[in-house]
């Protein structure tokens, strides 16, 4: 008797056991009961039926899931390798439970054939150079396709775009002829504006001709701060002009003062 006692309570304790559930906040419960959907509960303590009830644990936590690289080739007929990640999770733990056999695999599979297909509708230069353009489709497609299973995709970014060595070497080529490009383009406009500025001083020099003189001076005196042994520099005699005509005028006032004076004299 006291065994067939202590062999009930074990029973009872077993069935007791298997009747309450403790689910984390993050955690939700698909309760079937007789094999049909009775709903969803949790989180906290929750009550079965023994050998009637049976609950499947869903997590609500996002999820990262890593897309491996897919072959793909672009709308311009170039072969490269992109993989991608991907952030979702559970909004209705029902219908990921009974839409679908199992929602991890098949969000995988979705988000792989779509980044194929995507990725094959553009160009290699829109898909290097308009990631968001890119992601944002990803994301509004699977997450169209897995609504109906209660997943929700929040992000899709790509990840690597994996080229072709001589795709590479055409591209630092394409690079490189755009550098030098831009450099003849800012060598040519830098010689445009001191041609211009040139030309402005010319034009300034020419209507003043003691702005041209005070170049020539200041010219020579940086030509003797060089410290130069020997230096051999024209003098344009439009420099020395205004003191020539002074000598002239001086000695023509002399020779007059000298006449009047001998006028006098006699």
């Amino acid at each position: 008797m006291p065994q067939l006692l202590i062999t009930l309570v074990v029973f009872l304790l077993l069935l007791m056991s298997s009747a309450i559930r403790i689910l984390k906040e993050y955690e939700r419960g698909v309760v079937f009961r007789l094999g049909r959907l009775s709903g969803g509960k949790g989180p906290g303590l929750i009550f079965l039926i023994p050998l009637i009830d049976r609950m499947v644990k869903v997590s609500l936590r996002t999820v990262v899931m890593d897309v491996p690289p897919q072959d793909v080739i672009t709308k311009d007929n170039v072969s490269v390798q992109v993989n991608a990640v991907l952030y979702f999770r559970v909004i209705n733990p029902e219908k990921s439970v009974v839409e679908v056999e199992n929602f991890l695999f098949a969000t995988s599979q979705l988000a792989q054939t779509t980044l194929r297909s995507v990725a094959g509708q553009v160009e290699l230069d829109e898909l290097l150079t308009e990631r968001d353009k890119i992601n944002a489709r990803l994301q509004e497609i699977i997450d169209q396709h897995s609504d109906p299973w209660g997943v929700k995709v929040s992000l899709v970014e790509v990840k690597h775009i994996d080229l072709p060595e001589e795709m590479k070497r055409a591209m630092a080529k394409q690079a490189e002829a755009e550098r030098e490009r831009r450099a003849k383009v800012i060598a040519a406009e830098g010689e445009y504006q001191a041609a211009t500025k040139l030309t402005m001083a010319a034009k300034i020099i020419d209507t003043s001709p003691s702005a041209l003189q005070l170049r020539f001076l200041q010219t020579l005196i940086e030509v003797g701060s060089e410290k130069n042994s020997t230096t051999i520099f024209p003098v344009p005699i439009d420099l020395f002009k205004p003191f020539i005509e002074k000598g002239i005028l001086e000695m023509a006032e002399k020779t007059r003062k000298a006449r009047e004076e001998g006028t006098e004299e006699s």
